[in-house]
C-alpha cells in the first residue's frame, strides 16, 4: 500500500464498538471484496470492502474477519482468515500479510489460513446462536454483481439453516457515520493531497488545454503524495459540460471565456475527499461568471453553518432550498411568480439546482449514515450547492468537506483550498 501504517488501536476500538451492539452469543462475519475480472487474464485493481477494513485494517483480497465475543475459547473471539502466503506468491504478486504482520495491522492475534475456514467455522457455529452477515444497504446502492459476502451468505445459510441470522448493516451504518479522530486525520490528509492537485492545476490551466490533461495533472500530484488515486471517477467539465452532473468523459478542449468545473478528490488509506472547484480557462472571471459563482459560494457558506448536532438531513435541504431560491431571484433566473406557483415536490429553484447539497463522507465518498436520524458530532458531510445554466454554457458547483462539532459551526477540512475569486485569479496569473 502507498499509505503509511495506521495505528491498529483504531481498528481495535472499532471492533469494540461493534461488539457492544451485538446480541449475546452471536458471531459476525465479514469478507473481503473479490478481484473483478475484465477479460482474458485482466482484472480491475483490487479495492477492499470497506467494512472489513474499518474493523481490521486488512487491505488484501481473500480475507475473512470473524468476531465472536462470547466464544468459549477466548483465542477465537476475534479471528482473521488469510490466504496463506509463501515465497512463490511473494515473487509473483508481492508480499502478503503473514500472521505477525496481520497482528501488527489489526491487533488480532488469532490468524488461520483460509483453507481452514470451513473446519474452524463448524466449531464456531456449534457454539453461536446468532450470525451477523454483511450486506450492502446503502441508499444509493445498485448492485448487479454478486459479491463475496453475498456468495458467503448463500453458502452459510444453506449449510447452517437453523441459526438465527441478523444484518450487520444497522450497526455499521451508525458506527461508520461518526468518525474517530484518527479517521478525521486521514480524511484531512486526503483533502490536503487534493489541495496540492488543485494548486498544480491553477498553474497549468490555459485556453486549449484538454479536460483529460487536467485529469492527468491531478493524478500525478495525488500518487506522488501517497494516494492510490481518485476517490471517485473525476468530473472535469468545461463550458456546457459543467451542466452535465455526472460528466466523466473529460475529453473536450477548454476554451477561452469558459469556466471549468472540477469535481475531484484524492483518497488516502481508503478514506475519501470530495472537492468541487470552478475556475476560468483564461484565468479571469467575467462579470456574469462572478455573479453566479459568488451566489453559489454564499449558499455553500450559509448551508455549512446549518450542519450542527440534531439537524435532520431532509429539513436541512429545505433550508438550503430557501437560500438558493433567494440567490436565483437576485440573479433573475427565477421570478417571484415562479416561487409562488411552485410545486412543493419540485420547487422553482430545482430548475437550476437539481441535486442534493450534502452527503456523508468517509471510507466511501457517499459514506454510510442513516439520513432519517439526527446529525451528530464527528460526522463528516460535503456541502456542494450548484447553479447550472445550460443556455449560458455555465455550470458552477462549489464543494468542501465539513466535520460536525459538539457545538458551533462545523470545521472545514478544505479551508486551505483556494475558493475566493480574488485568490483563484491571483494564483492563476502567477
Amino acid at each position: 500500500m502507498k499509505y503509511l501504517p495506521i495505528d491498529n488501536q483504531l481498528f481495535i476500538k472499532n471492533r469494540k464498538k461493534f461488539v457492544e451492539k451485538m446480541e449475546p452469543n452471536s458471531m459476525a462475519i465479514f469478507n473481503s471484496n473479490d478481484i473483478y475480472p475484465i477479460s482474458a487474464d485482466s482484472t480491475l485493481p483490487f479495492a477492499q470492502q470497506r467494512d472489513i477494513f474499518y474493523l481490521s485494517g486488512v487491505d488484501q483480497e481473500e480475507s475473512v474477519l470473524v468476531i465472536f465475543p462470547d466464544c468459549p475459547k477466548e483465542e477465537n473471539r476475534e479471528i482473521l482468515f488469510l490466504r496463506e502466503t509463501n515465497d512463490h506468491i511473494a515473487v509473483w504478486e508481492g508480499e502478503k500479510l503473514d500472521k505477525d504482520k496481520a497482528f501488527t495491522t489489526s491487533g488480532i492475534s488469532k490468524v488461520y489460513w483460509l483453507q481452514d475456514l470451513e473446519k474452524v467455522l463448524f466449531e464456531l457455529m456449534t457454539q453461536a446462536e446468532t450470525v451477523y452477515v454483511n450486506t450492502n444497504e446503502h441508499y444509493r446502492a445498485s448492485v448487479e454483481t454478486e459479491t463475496r459476502d453475498a456468495r458467503f451468505i448463500k453458502w452459510i445459510k444453506e449449510k447452517y439453516p437453523a441459526h438465527n441470522y441478523k444484518r450487520c448493516q444497522p450497526i455499521m451504518q451508525r458506527l461508520r457515520s461518526v468518525k474517530e479522530p484518527l479517521e478525521i486525520e486521514m480524511i484531512q490528509n486526503a483533502c490536503d493531497i487534493t489541495e496540492k492537485g488543485f494548486r498544480r492545476v491553477l498553474g497549468f490551466m490555459k485556453p486549449g488545454v484538454m479536460e483529460y490533461e487536467i485529469e492527468a495533472e491531478y493524478i500525478h500530484e495525488f500518487i506522488r503524495n501517497r494516494s492510490a488515486g481518485f476517490a471517485y471517477t473525476p468530473i472535469i467539465g468545461s463550458g456546457y459540460n459543467a451542466c452535465v452532473l455526472h460528466y466523466i468523459e473529460n475529453n473536450q478542449e477548454c476554451k477561452d471565456g469558459d469556466m471549468v468545473l472540477m469535481d475531484v478528490g484524492a483518497e488516502y488509506a481508503n478514506y475519501s475527499s470530495d472537492m468541487t472547484r470552478c475556475i476560468p480557462v483564461s484565468g479571469k472571471f467575467s462579470e456574469r461568471q462572478k455573479e453566479v459563482y459568488n451566489a453559489v459560494l454564499r449558499v455553500k457558506n450559509e448551508a455549512a453553518k446549518l450542519l450542527v448536532p440534531g439537524t435532520i438531513w431532509a429539513d436541512y435541504h429545505v433550508e438550503v432550498g430557501k437560500l438558493m431560491t433567494k440567490e436565483l431571484l437576485n440573479l433573475g433566473l427565477i421570478s417571484q411568480e415562479d416561487v409562488d406557483k411552485e410545486d412543493p415536490d419540485w420547487p422553482a429553484y430545482k430548475k437550476y439546482f437539481m441535486h442534493g447539497t450534502s452527503h456523508h463522507m468517509g471510507l466511501d465518498t457517499h459514506d454510510y449514515g442513516i439520513l432519517t436520524e439526527p446529525m451528530e458530532p464527528g460526522m463528516v458531510f460535503t456541502v456542494e450547492p450548484g447553479i447550472y445554466i445550460p443556455d449560458e454554457n455555465l455550470g458552477i458547483r462549489l464543494e468542501d468537506d465539513y466535520v460536525i462539532q459538539e457545538s458551533g459551526e462545523p470545521i472545514n477540512l478544505m479551508a486551505n483550498i483556494p475558493i475566493e475569486i480574488e485568490d483563484i485569479e491571483k494564483l492563476m496569473q502567477g
